[in-house]
């Protein structure tokens, strides 16, 4: 297999990762606000993600440093075209790890409840985003030798919204099965009925995404000539029903798993439809950034390749060790009697 397309496949599994695992971190905050009905359920939700939020995102880091060093052409023009969507999301990510850190450095009412709604909106301003972004991708951005031919508000066009309200509903859904799996009482019942009310239109968008993607995109030409490939978007759709299966016979740690399965294959769905475009282009086709003209020098793949498969290996099993450690659920008393505690 040629190294470009090697780093493809590498570049959507670190996306697809980065979205499983910190896709919990941002459905927890989006609803910690609507769960925790006192202080001290908000703590317990905060420390619930406390352990892991931020090495969760090295994995957006690997797949952002992937992108850079491994296709350079298509990271610049991205940061270029893009710029203030992802600035935005930069800051939203920025204001949400000062505000995890920061909300419990007072006793406040008032500091702890603006840094609270800081939790929900810098958590859900980062799903959007990366949903409007990762659809106007799918779909293509009119560029040519020129550059790129629109704006912040020509990404918000139904279609990017619409994935964009997928990815917010996906994580919210992600969010409150992991929130069942590590509280207890009350406050795990609230985050099993939170999840059974999100699913139904989290069903709803899919379909509507799924029906746009046919008129919006081209994702569907490599299924269409290779129709093995219908399997993963199957196991995506597969995956998702057995969700409300799972919430339906009270076992939401398969239901989480079933969450993770859905989010992986719905971003596989994407990579795959994508291939082997990086960036479309609507204007024409030879403008369009591949992972093949695109890409860094074969010795430069080289060396990440080796690079790749000597520490992603140590990462994946540190990031098991403290997922082990980490493993137990949370209660207020626990939380409460722990000076370390956020």
């Amino acid at each position: 297999m040629e190294l470009h397309i090697t780093w493809f496949i590498l570049w959507g599994v670190l996306w697809a990762v980065y979205f499983m695992l910190d896709g919990f971190v941002l459905g927890a905050s989006m609803l910690h606000r609507a769960l925790g009905k006192s202080d001290a359920d908000r703590r317990v939700i905060i420390n619930t993600f406390g352990p892991f939020w931020d090495g969760n995102e090295v994995w957006l880091l690997t797949a952002g440093g992937a992108t850079f060093a491994a296709f350079p052409s298509a990271y610049a023009s991205m940061f270029s075209y893009l710029y203030t969507a992802l600035l935005l999301l930069l800051f939203s990510l920025i204001v949400r790890g000062v505000s995890i850190e920061f909300r419990s450095k007072e006793e406040g009412a008032t500091w702890r409840g603006a840094w609270d709604w800081a939790i929900v909106v810098s958590s859900f301003l980062p799903a959007l985003l990366f949903g409007v972004a990762f659809g106007n991708i799918f779909a293509g951005l009119p560029m040519d030798q020129a550059g790129y031919h629109g704006s912040l508000f020509s990404l918000l066009n139904p279609y990017g919204l619409v994935s964009g309200a997928l990815f917010v509903l996906l994580f919210l859904e992600h969010g409150a099965l992991y929130l069942s799996l590590k509280t207890t009482g009350s406050l795990a019942s609230s985050a099993e009925d939170a999840a059974r009310a999100v699913w139904i239109p989290l069903v709803l968008v899919a379909v509507a995404f799924l029906a746009m993607t046919n008129f919006a995109t081209k994702l569907y030409d490599n299924y269409l000539a290779t129709p093995a490939l219908f399997a993963v978007p199957a196991v995506a759709v597969a995956a998702l029903l057995s969700v409300r299966v799972f919430l339906g016979k009270r076992a939401p740690g398969k239901a989480f798993i079933a969450s993770c399965l859905t989010i992986l294959t719905v971003v596989a769905t994407g990579v795959i439809g994508l291939f082997p475009n990086l960036i479309p282009s609507t204007l024409d086709p030879n403008f369009s950034l591949t992972c093949f003209n695109s890409s860094s020098s074969p010795y430069t793949l080289k060396v990440m390749t080796v690079v790749a498969f000597i520490f992603v290996p140590i990462v994946i099993l540190y990031k098991i060790w403290v997922y082990r450690v980490f493993r137990g659920r949370l209660t207020a008393e626990s939380v409460l009697a722990d000076h370390e505690a956020y």
